[in-house]
């Protein structure tokens, strides 16, 4: 009876919600007809915050950046808001009633990414624009406080684990259809590549990014454990589209992202030694400085344009440093980075200001045909040099070192892992070539102040840190 009640007085609730919401519609109420929703999503932050944490995975693939419709301000809708919103309530549950597992905090990685932090704010007080970098951190807390703190409560159920990383796929793979069908129309060509996934995403190289990252994971989810022919058949089809969704997304970084993630993935998987690693790496370092004046000749002759679409001279074009508009502008945003640096070597600028800060430091003979004297046009299109200009040596090291210790927990609980636990091993497998995509793209790129990447990387990070806790649990 008491079932059958709750369940009437939601359904009214719903009712007197959708209601309220046609009626403003219906009335050119816009901004009112949000007013139902955020009673909706109060609800569920409330009395449903699992469920609610788990809908960020499908969200956030779909969120929109209002600033493309806005002109004013960057903010990523739904996903963003609802990011706040749990951050909050889930800091004030959490000074009520600690539920947290306390073990987190002693975590290789909780303490690099607290110590990053805390060198993030140190670095604001000093910012050359203190409002921005402040309100930069924040953007960051949101993600990082309901994502990894936050996270390792909700997905400490493996169910919630398979479902989060299953609906973020998902999600992204309905964004890559889309993306298609829309590209189809343009017969695939290569300009169009470069918009066709707005709004969902800005541009062709973060929908790449993402598109690598989740390629590890729906191959781990389709490895991991026997599926029913219908699950079978519709998981080949996802792969089928996501790797068409890769190549035509004419995202060099992103297909070398894949590379890297498949030979480290090997490295890895054998257990190759590391004394031969650095034999390797050796030999590489002596061949480039005795070949470096043949190189950078062979350099030089490579006028292969990154505007072609077929697939072996775009690869070509990538190592085109001489007329490659899209390279020597990344060259050129390096450099002032660098430049940035030598000016603030110790706090640097703070975070977030490299796009406020980076135009000074263009030098004439760096300028390509896509600069602008105004330097507005974005990030330094690198993780490390971005955290180098804004927050110093200081600043590049600890992220060095919270990317370390990512991946040092991700391949140590893949190698301590029990070997008859076969779908969590795969799993953890998946997410450490996941990981391994965007960090190396991240020297060409950097996309972690977006939803579309921070989600899933906080997130994966969440489920290590979980399993590594469980792990340690089962071995006392």
């Amino acid at each position: 009876m008491l079932m059958l009640k709750k369940t009437a007085l939601l359904v009214t609730l719903a009712l007197l919600l959708a209601i309220l919401f046609s009626y403003f519609i219906w009335n050119d109420l816009a901004e009112l007809s949000l007013f139902p929703i955020a009673l909706l999503l109060i609800y569920f932050a409330i009395f449903q915050t699992e469920k609610l944490f788990l809908s960020l995975a499908f969200f956030t693939p779909f969120s929109i950046n209002i600033e493309e419709f806005t002109k004013s301000f960057g903010l990523f809708i739904p996903s963003e808001p609802l990011l706040f919103g749990l951050m909050l309530i889930l800091l004030f549950f959490q000074f009520k009633t600690p539920f947290v597992d306390k073990q987190i905090w002693k975590h290789p990685i909780i303490i690099s990414v607290m110590v990053f932090i805390s060198w993030m704010f140190v670095t604001a007080i000093t910012s050359s624009h203190v409002l921005v970098s402040f309100k930069f951190i924040l953007s960051k807390l949101w993600f990082i406080i309901p994502l990894l703190f936050f996270g390792t409560h909700f997905l400490k159920k493996e169910a919630n684990r398979n479902w989060f990383i299953r609906l973020f796929i998902i999600a992204t793979s309905c964004t890559i259809i889309y993306t298609l069908i829309h590209h189809a129309t343009y017969d695939f060509g290569e300009k169009a590549g470069h918009w066709v996934m707005s709004p969902f995403f800005k541009d062709h190289t973060i929908y790449g990014a993402i598109i690598a990252m989740i390629i590890p994971l729906l191959l781990a989810w389709y490895f991991s454990e026997k599926h029913t022919p219908l699950i079978q058949i519709s998981l080949i089809g996802m792969i089928i589209i996501v790797f068409l969704g890769l190549y035509f997304s004419y995202t060099r970084a992103a297909w070398l992202s894949i590379a890297i993630a498949i030979i480290a993935g090997l490295i890895i998987h054998f257990k190759v030694n590391l004394k031969i690693l650095l034999f390797l790496a050796s030999a590489a370092c002596i061949f480039l400085f005795f070949q470096w004046d043949t190189i950078q000749m062979e350099l030089a002759r490579n006028t292969h344009e990154h505007t072609t679409e077929a697939f072996d001279e775009r690869i070509q074009s990538a190592a085109n440093v001489t007329t490659d508009a899209s390279n020597l502008e990344r060259i050129n945003r390096w450099n002032c980075a660098f430049s940035m640096f030598q000016q603030r070597p110790v706090f640097g600028y703070g975070p977030g200001t490299y796009a406020f800060e980076y135009a000074p430091f263009q030098e004439a003979k760096n300028l390509t045909i896509i600069s602008t004297n105004f330097g507005d046009m974005g990030n330094a299109h690198s993780e490390y040099l971005g955290a180098l200009a804004e927050m110093g040596l200081i600043g590049l090291l600890l992220f060095i070192a919270m990317v370390a210790a990512i991946f040092y927990s991700a391949i140590q609980l893949f190698y301590n892992w029990p070997a008859e636990d076969h779908k969590t091993r795969i799993i953890i497998f998946g997410m450490i070539l996941s990981l391994i995509t965007y960090f190396s793209h991240a020297f060409l790129n950097n996309f972690l102040d977006t939803d579309k990447a921070a989600v899933p990387i906080w997130a994966m990070c969440s489920i290590i840190i979980v399993l590594d806790l469980e792990r340690r649990k089962r071995m006392q």
